[in-house]
């Protein structure tokens, strides 16, 4: 979402965190057939043996963008003969996090290879056929990576589920419409990282045929994009939206106002031509100077740099799939949480961005009668820099039960309640599983509009929204 402070915390890398940022790159050989090392479609890949079972980091889906390829459809990785050494976290398309702030750490860590995945699994052998959680993560299309902490797959692979974590290009790399390239660069690593778990995944003791992705703020627009994206039919059968950018894909006009706006501030043409020769932190500049403060700034939507439909890969922008049966098939758990950004950003912006998106979502599924759950996030942050709220994707290392996490207790306060993460990440793995979260939640109807309140009793509540609703539905 775009660069708001939310609190005071700083995040600080320090050596250790730089430590974990070698990208995963060939090996010696292993001979010893120890489970560690496992067989892909591009070469074999050595991993961590862990309590919960073994984490493979950094693993390549698709060929550095870099050169020729840089703006360019995702292209194989080329493969290798020895095992790559996969343990260790490899490059992130983020050069520098979103804002001064932030509550998730996320690390920037440097390398060309950014389309790179990390699998964590309980039991690497085919035989397993375990269900399998793609986790997208968020930063307002424009950062974020799938290194943090807070996305490690440990507690779900205790709970017999396999998670992969991918990253993707952002910015103006990944969604600036530029003459010369395809659209939607990042929907198509997206795709390519989905491709590589349906041909890969069972090798890693996943079950190919009960894959969910699930992703939060800018990810939750993602999960959403994807399932109105033709191309992508197929590869999960079930979504999760924590918080999702669901205004998400925009329209073809908002896509091509975007690039008309990147050279307004600029000076550059929005081509391949113009911008393939840069660096990536010139890139990053004209990006910034695209995205700051200014009288002309109204002219341009705040996620300007994000899917969009563009009539081939997203046949249609986010308000065409309500009203048409796209994207309509899927299972979806998705909701919120009651503050989000507060009043950071000024009164209605929480509603007009988030809540009210993903409410107009669970709606027009209800009317259609397609399985939908939907949830609000209620309980409020102890923490000094957070009192009292219940702020954007706090929801999310109770989802993964990571309260240990780096960084958890700093946002929750000491003490976040065990029980609450037990329930939330339980319900959780019983959709991945079976695409129902159980615990007597039912699915979203127009007769009850029954909806979970994840609070410190969580419990299920009969139309929360009625006073917001001419509202939200407008």
């Amino acid at each position: 979402m775009p660069a708001v402070p939310i609190g005071r915390r700083t995040l600080l890398l320090g050596a250790g965190a730089l430590a974990l940022a070698t990208a995963c790159s060939p090996g010696r050989s292993d001979t010893t057939g120890s489970p560690e090392t496992v067989g892909t479609t591009y070469g074999p890949v050595r991993g961590l043996r862990r309590d919960t079972g073994f984490a493979y980091l950094g693993i390549p889906f698709a060929q550095p963008p870099i050169g020729d390829l840089r703006f360019a459809a995702p292209v194989p990785p080329i493969p290798w003969q020895e095992p790559r050494d996969c343990t260790a976290y490899g490059p992130t398309a983020q050069r520098k996090p979103l804002a001064e702030v932030t509550a998730i750490p996320e690390p920037t860590i440097p390398g060309d290879g950014i389309l790179n995945l990390n699998v964590f699994t309980p039991d690497p052998s085919t035989s397993a056929k375990l269900p399998v959680l793609v986790w997208i993560h968020g930063g307002g299309f424009v950062a974020g990576c799938s290194a943090s902490p807070w996305y490690d797959g440990a507690s779900f692979n205790r709970d017999g589920v396999v998670v992969v974590s991918l990253g993707y290009r952002l910015g103006v790399e990944g969604f600036l419409h530029l003459d010369g390239a395809p659209d939607n660069r990042a929907v198509l690593d997206w795709i390519a990282g989905l491709t590589w778990v349906r041909d890969n995944i069972a090798a890693f003791g996943g079950d190919p045929d009960r894959v969910t992705v699930a992703g939060q703020s800018a990810g939750g627009g993602a999960v959403w994009a994807l399932m109105g994206t033709p191309s992508a039919k197929g590869l999960f059968r079930a979504g999760i939206s924590a918080s999702g950018a669901l205004s998400q894909p925009n329209d073809r006009a908002t896509g091509q106002a975007a690039a008309e706006f990147f050279t307004r501030r600029t000076g550059l043409s929005a081509t391949v031509a113009a911008l393939n020769g840069l660096g990536s932190m010139q890139i990053q500049d004209l990006q910034d100077r695209m995205r700051a403060p200014g009288a002309d700034s109204a002219s341009i939507s705040p996620l300007a740099l994000a899917p969009f439909a563009d009539g081939a890969l997203i046949p249609e922008s986010s308000s065409e799939m309500l009203k048409s049966t796209a994207a309509m098939d899927i299972p979806l758990l998705l909701g919120f949480t009651k503050d989000e950004f507060g009043d950071a950003m000024g009164p209605g912006v929480s509603d007009a961005l988030l809540r009210a998106p993903s409410y107009r979502v669970a709606e027009a599924r209800a009317a259609r009668g397609i399985p939908t759950w939907l949830y609000e996030f209620t309980w409020a942050s102890t923490a000094p820099d957070y009192p009292g709220m219940s702020f954007h994707c706090l929801d999310i290392p109770f989802a993964f039960d990571l309260l240990a996490a780096s960084g958890v207790t700093a946002v929750t306060g000491p003490n976040p309640p065990q029980t609450l993460a037990d329930a939330v990440h339980r319900s959780w793995v019983s959709f991945v599983t079976s695409t129902d979260p159980g615990a007597n939640w039912p699915r979203y109807a127009l007769d009850r509009r029954e909806t979970m309140v994840w609070s410190d009793t969580p419990r299920v509540t009969s139309d929360p929204f009625a006073a917001q609703r001419p509202n939200w539905l407008g």
